[in-house]
């Protein structure tokens, strides 16, 4: 399994509606790409003061490498990613994905 996890510095001009929206849009693409097991979003919690600005987030897991790849591809990711980046400050610069081997 992948945890393919995605930190976001989200635009100040993003409102609560719009981040309810995108997150929506990331959690209904379990239903259109196969191999996606689940899928969690929020803010981050952490005491530590270490986001570098990365406040918000989702974790994709996925139930192969193979799954994963063919996701990135996916048309409808495509266009949620799309998405994500006109949302972000600064682009592809304010987005951070990190992927683990479960």
């Amino acid at each position: 399994m992948i945890l393919h996890c995605v930190f976001l510095r989200l635009k100040t001009a993003v409102t609560a509606e719009d981040k309810q929206s995108l997150f929506a849009a990331i959690v209904a693409l379990k239903q259109l790409i196969p191999g996606i097991l689940d899928i969690k979003y929020g803010p981050n919690v952490s005491p530590e003061g270490l986001h570098g600005g990365f406040v918000d987030g989702f974790a994709v897991t996925f139930e192969s490498a193979e799954a994963r790849d063919a996701y990135l591809i996916h048309p409808e990711h495509v266009t949620v990613g799309e998405r994500i980046v006109s949302s972000t400050d600064g682009g592809l610069a304010g987005i951070l994905v990190f992927d683990l081997n479960l």
